[in-house]
């Protein structure tokens, strides 16, 4: 708690860029200090530059929206920006500004220790993508086919999506959102059939990669076939894999 303190009075003292010249509030992150899930945005708006606290304008407003159709409560996670700052007439970040605002967004990583990173919207992704060596596509349009996909580090997860802001442009996507911000739901728990699924013996025997786990019995198990045969009662051999799959050599264990 004090760490994160002095942390968040460090980020509202911060001096180090241009943006502190016309900034009226740098905000810290705000949340559950114990969150699997962290959502990193791009910047402040004008609304939370004015007051310093996070996601209270118009894509605040979207946010909740999203949370409500998911069954999420803000009070369950914890929402940072990669950019403490607002950006002057919601222009691009500037690289210089990135690598000196990410030092903060690093720390709150660290000290949060979230399971899943939630980046929302391009330069977020960039950076969570790339601070965690995966491949980033090289253009924008490109992106588009990242959002919703759970990827796997070393040390986390990651849930790319669509920033909120979206949805103020562009309402005929609400349905595609909703559906790739439920995800964020699942990640919170685990699948209920993962304590008696044969994924978990395959695992614990050593023989069933680490990946299969992380990314669907503790991720994403809303797309495991696994799961949707076991909810519809339909059989599927033990040595079935979560995208469907065939691993013939588990049927020896």
């Amino acid at each position: 708690m004090d760490k994160i303190e002095d942390l968040n009075k460090e980020i509202r003292d911060c001096k180090k860029c241009r943006l502190s010249e016309s900034r009226t509030n740098s905000l810290p992150g705000e949340g559950n200090l114990n969150a699997k899930v962290m959502l990193i945005a791009q910047a402040p708006g004008e609304k939370e530059d004015s007051v310093g606290k996070m996601f209270i304008g118009p894509t605040g407003g979207v946010l909740d929206e999203l949370f409500k159709e998911i069954n999420v409560d803000k009070d369950e996670i914890y929402m940072t920006n990669l950019i403490k700052c607002l950006l002057p007439d919601y222009r691009k970040p500037k690289q210089d500004e990135i690598e000196i605002c990410t030092q903060f967004l690093n720390k709150e990583i660290e000290l949060i220790s979230p399971d899943t990173l939630v980046p929302l919207g391009y330069y977020a992704t960039r950076y969570i993508l790339e601070k965690y060596t995966l491949s980033t596509p090289e253009t924008k349009q490109e992106f588009q086919n990242l959002y919703g996909r759970l990827f796997l580090s070393e040390l986390r997860k990651i849930l790319p999506l669509k920033h909120p802001t979206a949805l103020l442009f562009n309402d005929s996507i609400r349905d595609e959102m909703i559906k790739d911000y439920r995800k964020i739901k699942t990640l919170m728990e685990d699948c209920k059939w993962y304590p008696v699924c044969p994924m978990k013996r395959y695992y614990e025997k050593g023989i069933l990669d680490k990946k299969w786990i992380e990314l669907y019995c503790k991720g994403d198990w809303l797309s495991c076939v696994r799961y949707d045969l076991e909810e519809s009662a339909k059989y599927h051999p033990d040595w079935m894999l979560p995208d469907g799959s065939i691993d013939k050599k588990l049927s020896n264990y």
